[in-house]
Order: C-alpha cells, then structure tokens, then sequence
C-alpha cells in the first residue's frame, strides 16, 4: 500500500501545466479518486500552509 509518492509539476511548450502522479500511488485501491482515462479535477490551495487539494469536480460545482 502506498499513501504516498513522489510526483512531479512541470510545464509544456504549449504553456500548460501537468501535474504528475506516479501510477504506483493511483492503483493503490486505498487512492480516493478512481479514474480509468482522464477526469475532471477541482484544485485548490492554501498559500499559508503549502498544500494542494485534487478532489473530483462534480456537476453542482459547475452550476
């Protein structure tokens, strides 16, 4: 099991940018996100404490 993985940020020529997530950590049937291709995320941050939250984006959000 792992809850935790070294990922990586890094910015395309096209100036978007890719967040990383080993496949090690994603797999892990204790990962809270499940994803079979690709799937809309909500990110958010907290300058203060230096963390970055992915969660699911729902519908009700985009409304």
């Amino acid at each position: 099991m792992g809850t935790e993985g070294k990922g990586t940020i890094f910015r395309r020529k096209d100036d978007r940018y890719l967040l990383y997530l080993p496949v090690r950590l994603v797999d892990d049937s204790m990962f809270p996100l499940k994803c079979e291709n690709s799937m809309p995320v909500k990110i958010r941050f907290n300058p203060n404490d230096g963390k970055l939250v992915v969660e699911k984006w729902t519908e009700k959000e985009n409304e």
